[in-house]
């Protein structure tokens, strides 16, 4: 795999195992690397879905201070089905963390619904957004 352009986004957390928790359960990501930086002490995980060489960078510790993503500004993951999509913003129903049910707000946008992480930062859970399509469109313009 290349890794050019975009490879990560990162996060200041309160608590890493809640947030690592948070997207395994609600972005089907895994933690691929965890260490204890020996110059800071920070806590750090890097998760991943492993459908690109991309990964969020969860970082713990004292005197971290971020302003979280959101409420509009979202990191967006796409789900296999509407199904999917309405049992995540049931499951953050119940939880008290959905920020907006789901919605179909037809193409290119898709079915989507976001929920808020235990730090603040807003996801977006979608079906049927049309990035692919929308890209091959664009490539032919250039």
């Amino acid at each position: 795999m290349t890794e050019l352009g975009l490879t990560h986004v990162a996060f200041a957390v309160r608590n890493i195992e809640a947030s690592i928790e948070f997207y395994q359960r609600y972005a089907a990501m895994t933690v691929i690397h965890r260490r204890t930086d020996p110059g800071s002490s920070f806590e750090v995980a890097w998760l991943t879905d492993f459908t690109r060489p991309f990964k969020i960078v969860l970082i713990e510790g004292p005197g971290l201070d971020d302003t979280p993503l959101g409420p509009f500004g979202h990191l967006g993951v796409r789900c296999v089905s509407r199904d999917q999509v309405d049992t995540l913003a049931a499951s953050a129903r119940a939880e008290g963390i959905l920020v907006k049910d789901a919605t179909d707000s037809g193409p290119p946008v898709g079915y989507w619904a976001l929920i808020r992480d235990p730090d603040g930062n807003t996801l977006e859970v979608a079906h049927g957004q049309d990035t692919a399509v929308t890209l091959e469109q664009a490539e032919q313009l250039i």
